[in-house]
């Protein structure tokens, strides 16, 4: 079974380059056009990992990382625009676990994503199915 990544951000270029990437490394791909539908996808499909704007419309990205980090211990990590050392700390600070500049390299947004899930906790199951 391949690792799940949830991918937020209003912006449709954005998400048709990450999901073919992500996809093209063997990982399933959740995509949410605003922080409002990544929660409900985030509670709906347990993702192994997020990716996450900042800049969206309604709720931001910052709102969305501080929710998330409420029901969730996902690792969580900002694509931004701007990665002034502010948002950087601010991102950090809110819960998430690494801050990535917008353009990115994709061969280092992989490593980094292979990295965290690494390092992730796992839950098993707590009992098999079909055995007493």
């Amino acid at each position: 079974m391949s690792d799940t990544v949830l991918i937020v951000d209003d912006d449709e270029t954005t998400l048709r380059v990450l999901e073919l990437l992500l996809a093209r490394a063997g990982y399933e791909v959740v995509r949410a056009g605003s922080a409002e539908d990544g929660l409900r996808k985030a509670y709906r499909f347990q993702p192994d990992i997020v990716l996450l704007d900042v800049n969206m419309p309604q709720m931001d990205g910052w709102e969305m990382c501080h929710r998330l980090r409420e029901m969730s211990d996902v690792p969580i990590l900002f694509l931004a625009a701007s990665a002034s050392s502010e948002d950087v700390v601010r991102g950090l600070e809110l819960g998430a676990d690494d801050f990535i500049a917008k353009p990115f390299d994709p061969q280092e947004l992989l490593a980094r994503i292979k990295a965290h899930l690494r390092r992730a906790p796992r839950s098993a199951p707590s009992e098999e199915p079909g055995v007493r």
